[in-house]
């Protein structure tokens, strides 16, 4: 496990660009194989603005760094968090950590993202896509990512966890992030079956379906034991999918300075009423 530390402690940010490259190349392959949805799914455009917000995204996780450096130092000196409490394992410490990480940094967030009304107006940017594929992964407005990266402070307060750990599952992360977003069909049955643990491609596109219930519904990005433990697990016929929000206008999916603003536009409701 010595070996485990120092790779990840020493993980330069590099290495961390070529795992995300490697995820969405692995997965746009799969896409031209395998498609769930035809067509729309390869104009510059698309992929343009979603790289776009890839690149905000990725500057600010730079940013917040030096923080979570702190916040790591500071917990480590004065034994806070969870994994203080108890003596295990190395293995055991990691899987808890992984599982306390994906409750607060990704499910609670995510609840919050869509149940806080001005969070939910940031949040629009990445439901407001109406060609969902790999690129929709990192597609996140500035301070929707913020928001989402103070979340993860607070897991790593909670956890106490070594700095290894939490890069470990960020790159786990990233990993599902692409997957389930990946415009892909895997056979009915083997998606079902992984959703029973973990989030699987279609449970997340249930998602992205422009209206509620659904769009409030799935919430996870590992794990989708959440889903079915708080009571927002569904799972339908991929066929009945709609991409996009029922508030928004859909001809703007990819106008980069639309999606930017779209936050804060008073043409633009949050909810259909």
């Amino acid at each position: 496990m010595e070996a485990f530390f120092d790779f990840f402690e020493a993980m330069p940010s590099w290495q961390k660009l070529v795992w995300i490259v490697a995820c969405m190349s692995f997965n746009l392959v799969i896409e031209g194989i395998r498609p769930m949805f035809q067509g729309g799914f390869r104009s510059w455009k698309h992929t343009r603005t979603n790289l776009t917000f890839l690149a905000t995204t990725m500057a600010i996780n730079s940013a917040f760094g030096a923080a979570t450096v702190g916040v790591f130092a500071w917990a480590a000196t004065y034994q806070v968090g969870l994994l203080h409490l108890f003596e295990s394992p190395t293995w055991v410490e990691l899987v808890v950590a992984i599982v306390v990480f994906d409750l607060i940094a990704q499910y609670g967030v995510h609840w919050c993202l869509h149940n806080v009304k001005p969070l939910w107006r940031l949040h629009m940017v990445h439901h407001s896509d109406t060609h969902v594929d790999v690129t929709t992964g990192t597609r996140h407005h500035p301070l929707d990512f913020v928001v989402r990266e103070c979340f993860a402070l607070v897991a790593v307060l909670a956890t106490g966890a070594p700095v290894a750990f939490y890069l470990f599952y960020r790159i786990l992360t990233v990993f599902f992030t692409y997957l389930t977003h990946a415009n892909i069909e895997l056979p009915e049955k083997v998606d079902r079956a992984i959703s029973w643990v973990f989030v699987s491609p279609n449970m997340h596109k249930f998602h992205h379906h422009f209206e509620v219930p659904w769009t409030d519904r799935n919430y996870g990005n590992m794990l989708s034991i959440w889903d079915r433990i708080f009571g927002t697990f569904t799972y339908g016929n991929p066929a009945d999918i709609q991409y996009g929000l029922d508030v928004v206008d859909d001809s703007r999916s990819d106008d980069l300075g639309y999606q930017i603003g779209l936050p804060f536009r008073r043409d633009v409701k949050s909810k259909a009423s």
